[in-house]
C-alpha cells in the first residue's frame, strides 16, 4: 500500500505529477482544494457551509476541513492506497492529517518532496492556465503547454482561466508562506524516513520518470 503525499512550492507541479502517479500505480488523486471547490459547486450542505466562510473572505476552519478530507479518505477506492496533493501544508494540518490515518488503520508511506526554485515558480505560476469546469480543473501554460484551441480546455472545452493568486504579488506571498510553514515538513518526513527528494526543474515526464524509479514502476 502507498499513502503518498506530494510536499514542494506553488508550481512545482504536485498535482500534474501526483495525477500522472495515480493513473500508474491505480490509486486515487486526492487534491483538498478540487474537494473544497467540488462540495461548493454541488451545492451540498458542507459546501453552502464553506462557501458562507469563502465568500465572506474568511478563513475555512480546520474543522470543517478535516471533515471534508476524512469523508474523501473513509471512501472505499483509497483502500489501497491514495495520493494526497497540497495538504498538509503546516505542522498542525500535519498532525491532522496523522490522526485521520491513524483512525483509519493507515500511514503516511512516502512524502514526495519536489525540488525547485522561487524563480523558476514565479515564472511557472504566472503563465499558468486552469481549466474553469471543477469537474476537470486541468492546467496549462501560455508557454511550456498551450491549449490547442486557445483559451479552451483540450479535456472539455470548458474556459481556461489564470487563478487569482496566480499574480506576481500572490505568488511572492504564496512563496513566503511555502518557505515558513510548509518547508520545515520535509525534515520531518525525513526524520521518520519516508521522505523522497525529487529535482522538479525538468520536464514533466522526465520529474515524472525520476518519481516513478522510487516506487519501481
Amino acid at each position: 500500500m502507498h499513502n503518498i503525499i506530494m510536499i514542494g512550492p506553488q508550481g512545482s507541479g504536485k498535482g500534474t505529477q501526483a495525477d500522472l502517479l495515480a493513473r500508474k500505480l491505480g490509486i486515487p488523486h486526492v487534491s483538498l482544494g478540487t474537494l473544497l471547490r467540488t462540495e461548493v459547486a454541488n451545492n451540498t450542505e458542507l459546501g453552502r457551509t464553506l462557501s458562507s466562510y469563502t465568500d465572506r473572505g474568511e478563513i475555512v476552519p480546520i474543522e470543517i476541513v478535516t471533515e471534508v478530507l476524512k469523508k474523501r479518505l473513509s471512501a472505499s477506492d483509497t483502500v489501497t492506497g491514495v495520493i494526497l496533493d497540497g495538504y498538509p501544508r503546516t505542522r498542525a494540518q500535519e498532525e491532522t492529517l496523522e490522526s485521520i490515518m491513524s483512525e483509519l488503520g493507515r500511514k503516511i508511506t512516502d512524502a514526495i518532496s519536489l525540488n525547485i526554485t522561487d524563480e523558476e515558480a514565479m515564472k511557472r505560476l504566472s503563465g499558468r492556465r486552469v481549466c474553469a469546469n471543477v469537474a476537470c480543473e486541468r492546467n496549462y501554460h501560455i508557454e511550456y503547454h498551450p491549449t490547442k484551441t486557445p483559451g479552451r480546455c483540450d479535456e472539455c472545452g470548458s474556459p481556461v482561466v489564470q487563478r487569482k493568486d496566480d499574480v506576481p504579488d500572490a505568488i511572492k506571498r504564496r512563496l513566503e508562506i511555502f518557505h515558513a510553514e510548509t518547508k520545515p515538513l520535509i525534515s520531518l518526513y525525513a526524520a521518520e524516513g519516508v521522505l523522497r527528494e525529487i529535482d522538479g526543474m525538468h520536464m514533466i515526464d522526465e520529474v515524472q520518470t525520476s518519481i516513478r524509479a522510487v516506487f519501481g514502476v
